[in-house]
């Protein structure tokens, strides 16, 4: 893929930035752009993607976007960057903040956080509510609650196999030499495709409004699971790190990420014991002890209602496709 890498990346992304209404000068100067690149399909959509160097720490608020009713989709440091020479320059390593996948509307200012010295990657897409609506067509009526606009909603939607590759389909990718944009119009829909897919399978929640208190609580709940996956968090600990009773966090928790508590740890682990098998090259076995299972047939049960396959079989078909490669 052709990347943008030069002292022009900065009017590359003031120029889209403009033509979608999203003033960013002044954040500029917190990072070192790698790449960028964007399109605008307007007056309904527009994606841009890229990755760059956090300079020093600090809070982005997000924008009010010039396409009407706006809905954003933010896929971020779901693909790695992993190119370690540009330009034939080295480029040293940085660390990255956890993956994630949100959804939220634009009329709602959402704060995202950056640490200095990490890496971001990012795939970024807005698309119109009405715009929405009409390839949603009658599925609409199951994603009502995105629609609301008397809603401060945010949703998290955890990967799926089909959003990576997408993703990285976006991203590494060779571009095509005819009909660019249209290209990347198609891939921007395919990876709305598969996350409202992944929705469609969510728990059914009454969506309420959110407060920024109740999100930012509820971020640190997700945070403490996150950091324990070799054993579960107890919910008094959880509620005293949220402030509310065990309802409404059980409520609050399923609304924005799609499952309950325990549910989430337990996915949340069982994807960190597929990257121990893949990355680390662990044993079945030896990553279901890590992940903090003393029965391995248990640990294969819930790896494959979580992962689709039992871990033997998911390390097996992973290494068969990397030959093939």
């Amino acid at each position: 893929m052709k990347r943008a890498i030069s002292k022009n990346v900065d009017t590359r992304i003031l120029q889209y930035a403009n033509k979608i209404g999203l003033p960013i000068e002044k954040e500029l100067q917190h990072f070192q752009v790698d790449f960028f690149n964007a399109f605008t399909f307007l007056p309904d959509m527009a994606m841009h993607f890229g990755s760059f160097i956090v300079k020093d720490n600090f809070t982005r608020e997000t924008g009010i976007s010039a396409i009407k009713n706006s809905i954003g989709f933010l896929f971020y440091n779901i693909f790695e960057d992993s190119a370690s020479i540009i330009d034939g320059k080295s480029r040293a390593k940085h660390n990255m903040d956890p993956p994630y996948v949100r959804i939220f509307p634009f009329t709602i200012k959402q704060k995202i956080h950056f640490t200095k010295d990490t890496r971001v990657t990012h795939v970024s897409i807005s698309v119109s509510a009405d715009y929405l609506k009409s390839f949603l067509n009658e599925e609409t009526q199951h994603f009502q609650f995105l629609f609301d606009s008397t809603h401060n909603f945010l949703i998290e939607e955890l990967m799926t196999d089909d959003i990576l590759r997408t993703v990285n389909d976006i991203v590494k990718k060779e571009e095509p030499g005819a009909m660019k944009s249209y290209y990347y119009k198609i891939k921007a829909m395919e990876l709305l495709f598969y996350l409202f897919e992944s929705l469609r399978k969510r728990e059914k929640s009454v969506h309420q409004k959110l407060s920024g208190r109740e999100i930012k609580s509820i971020y640190q709940v997700r945070d403490k699971i996150a950091s324990s996956l070799n054993k579960p968090s107890s919910i008094v600990e959880l509620k005293r790190i949220a402030g509310m009773s065990e309802l409404k966090l059980r409520k609050i928790f399923t609304q924005v990420f799609g499952m309950g508590i325990y549910d989430y740890f337990q996915h949340l682990r069982m994807k960190e014991a597929a990257r121990l098998l893949i990355e680390e090259k662990l044993s079945v076995s030896e990553a279901g002890y890590q992940m903090g299972f003393e029965n391995i047939s248990h640990f294969s049960r819930v790896f494959e209602k979580h992962i689709g396959k039992k871990p033997k079989k998911y390390s097996n078909d992973l290494k068969s496709y990397a030959c093939k490669q």
